[in-house]
């Protein structure tokens, strides 16, 4: 069944694999000295399982995917009434780089453009620049599940190249906004958006958002509740720079670019996602990653308005059939069924496949379902038959398969029904 949804990802990448617009960020040297043609995708679900496709495990620099995990860290740290006093969390409708602060407060009006991302590196507490950027690359590490290291050749670029940045360090520090030499903090920016990721890497730390701050391949918590419920607040207003209202109207869920080429993009509750594609439209965004993520969005039901929590969209019940119903295995699912949701039952069915012959889904006590998770959980049955097994599909409201589509003739309206049925089947295969 994992087929199902890696064929979704390898169509949704082969649908943008022609495109070539946009270019290299080449006003950071070592940049432009990248391939233009990498184009990976990873989707991790909540509970750790990553689907990849294409150069989902080329590495790149994070560059400014970094924020929203800086600003988190700090934010975890030294709480939020301090961070509030140094950035805030408005929308800017200015370009990422842009030399600005509040007209009243002189502070950055949110951590997602460079002033905002300058200030929350110098709100990590740490002796020295060395340990602020330890404490920063632990956390990251900690999101994604292993240990990431710099690129120095990018670093040194961006280090050699960061005029821009530099004037706006200098204007916060005369404002009394920056913790530290400006240098300093400048030099550790830099580093963080150094860090080499991949696309797997960015999925993973999605998914430790989507979760709450725990991590779901390690299990470990990295970061308080609140803390990520007001970073994807951030996310979702401001982390795609200028172009955040289109983004949540197409898109609709918390995000974060960088000019390395990458995105990542969280389904709160559901799932992290990672792009990566170097070429850039005007405003600093991937063009192949935007579109991806604008497909992913379509085609799977992801808006963050179309979604339940995932606690209302997960299996009810499993269970065996006892005694001479040996071999039948039941899943019952309740509440809105949507792609995660779904996504999760089929792929716990068919991992499951070894311990039955049989199975039955039972979806009606489901309230609701979309097409993404109507055509997985439809091919349940398919799949399970290309290894032997049978799927029997209990559905009397007709919500996977319609009242009057000839497929019926596999459907049945209670379980009991369902039960015969596999019976007849197992005796059958007996003989």
């Amino acid at each position: 069944m994992t087929d199902l949804v890696q064929n979704y990802l390898d169509r949704i990448l082969s649908e943008h694999a022609e495109i070539t617009e946009g270019t290299l960020a080449d006003y950071i040297p070592e940049l432009a000295r990248v391939n233009p043609d990498g184009f990976g995708l990873a989707l991790s679900s909540s509970d750790g399982y990553v689907y990849r496709s294409g150069d989902a495990d080329v590495e790149f620099t994070l560059q400014s995917v970094s924020k929203p995990f800086t600003y988190a860290l700090a934010l975890e740290l030294i709480g939020a009434a301090a961070v509030d006093e140094r950035l805030g969390v408005e929308p800017t409708g200015e370009a990422f780089n842009e030399i600005s602060v509040d007209s009243v407060t002189k502070a950055p009006k949110n951590p997602m453009i460079n002033a905002g991302a300058i200030t929350a590196v110098s709100l990590i507490p740490a002796a020295g620049p060395d340990d602020r950027f330890a404490l920063i690359r632990e956390f990251y590490s900690a999101c994604v599940g292993r240990q990431l290291d710099i690129d120095d050749a990018v670093y040194r670029s961006e280090r050699a190249a960061g005029s821009r940045n530099r004037a706006i360090a200098y204007m916060l520090d005369s404002f009394g906004v920056l913790d530290g030499d400006p240098d300093e903090v400048l030099d550790v920016y830099y580093r963080q958006c150094s860090l080499k990721v991949t696309s797997t890497d960015l999925a993973r730390m999605g998914a430790t958002l989507a979760r709450t701050g725990i991590n779901p391949a390690t299990g470990r918590r990295v970061i308080d509740a609140a803390v990520v419920r007001r970073t994807l607040s951030v996310m979702l207003t401001c982390g795609m720079y200028d172009m955040a209202g289109d983004w949540v109207t197409a898109v609709g869920m918390p995000a974060k670019s960088g000019v390395g080429g990458g995105i990542v993009a969280v389904l709160p509750g559901q799932l992290g996602i990672g792009v990566y594609s170097p070429r850039l439209g005007p405003k600093g965004n991937s063009v192949r990653g935007v579109r991806v993520c604008r497909s992913l969005s379509a085609q799977l039901g992801l808006h963050f308005l179309n979604v339940t929590e995932e606690s209302r969209s997960t299996l009810r019940a499993v269970y065996d059939l006892p005694d001479r119903r040996a071999g039948i295995r039941v899943y019952e699912v309740h509440g809105d069924l949507l792609f995660a949701g779904a996504e999760r039952v089929v792929r716990t069915a068919t991992a499951q496949r070894e311990h039955f012959s049989a199975a039955i889904l039972d979806v009606s006590r489901a309230d609701d379902i979309n097409d993404a998770a109507r055509a997985l959980l439809a091919g349940l049955s398919a799949t399970l038959q290309t290894v032997g097994k049978r799927g029997f599909l209990v559905d009397p409201d007709g919500i996977v398969v319609a009242k009057d589509s000839p497929l019926r003739e596999a459907v049945y309206d209670s379980c009991e029904d369902a039960v015969a049925a596999a019976e007849s089947w197992l005796a059958d295969t007996a003989d």
